[in-house]
């Protein structure tokens, strides 16, 4: 790294260290979705009051129950209908994940469209994510889509921290690699203040660790895959995921190439129709 980038790295690091940056928090509706799901004694109704506060929301879970993904002979128009279909934690999960979406907003418009940026990759990641767990796997799909979803959360306050300072903004170069050393540990340290359970927490600071010897296949495992595969997509890198650890505890040494199998991509396609 550049010395400015250590610069900032240190500075930001004590900051957090000491309070002086603000991790984070969740939308209201996703906290409250969350901690309703927790509860062992609520059930799909008294969930469903609880989505219902929020028309975006609402509304977002009723076209994703009736995507091609999910939907039934017969057409779901009603809140509790949809959350009945889904399942109380399908449904928290989703809603955790749509709800995120306006934290990905910012005041400047540098910093506006790199949070738009970081959103919009997040969404493929989780996408690939889906459709890796659903196809190779027994893990919950909801939970890689999700992982998929916070796997760059570390970014928010970074730049956050970024709109403040002139010189850092304006450089590029030296933002990418602030980011790119520290969105890590800042990702899993947001999560773990979320309460996020311990399998998706890990998700940001483990899914860059390519060697990474887990006893099972996990959720770092999948996100870490995904993000191989969006590369490849975007002609960015050549990495076999077959290869990988990771690739090989889910198995994908003894299938096809999902980077070439066109079925995989259809089911990606339908994974993302979970958050468009």
């Amino acid at each position: 790294m550049t010395p400015l980038a250590e610069k900032v790295v240190q500075d930001l690091l004590h900051a957090i260290d000491t309070d002086r940056v603000v991790l984070p928090t969740l939308p209201e509706v996703a906290l409250k979705v969350r901690e309703a799901a927790e509860d062992p004694n609520v059930g799909v109704a008294e969930l469903s009051r609880v989505i219902a506060m929020d028309a975006a929301l609402t509304a977002r879970l009723i076209k994703v129950v009736n995507s091609p993904l999910l939907r039934t002979s017969k057409e779901i128009t009603d809140l509790q209908m949809a959350v009945g279909r889904l399942g109380i934690n399908y449904t928290a999960n989703l809603a955790t994940g749509l709800a995120m979406q306006q934290m990905f907003q910012a005041t400047s418009d540098a910093v506006d469209r790199k949070m738009r940026e970081v959103w919009s990759q997040g969404t493929e990641i989780a996408a690939i994510s889906h459709a890796l767990c659903k196809k190779y796997t027994r893990l919950m799909a909801d939970r890689a889509l999700l992982a998929g979803l916070v796997h760059q959360i570390g970014v928010l306050p970074i730049l956050t921290y970024a709109e403040e300072q002139e010189d850092l903004l304006a450089n590029a170069i030296t933002l990418d690699q602030v980011t790119a050393r520290i969105h890590p540990q800042i990702g899993e340290r947001i999560l773990k203040v979320w309460d996020f359970p311990a399998d998706i927490a890990c998700v940001p600071r483990e899914y860059l660790a390519l060697e990474r010897q887990p006893a099972a296949a996990d959720y770092a495992d999948i996100v870490q895959v995904a993000t191989q595969l969006h590369a490849q997509r975007q002609g960015q890198q050549e990495i076999a995921v077959q290869t990988l650890p990771a690739g090989i505890r889910l198995g994908l040494n003894n299938q096809p190439d999902p980077a070439q199998d066109q079925s995989f991509w259809d089911a990606v396609e339908q994974s993302r129709t979970l958050l468009g």
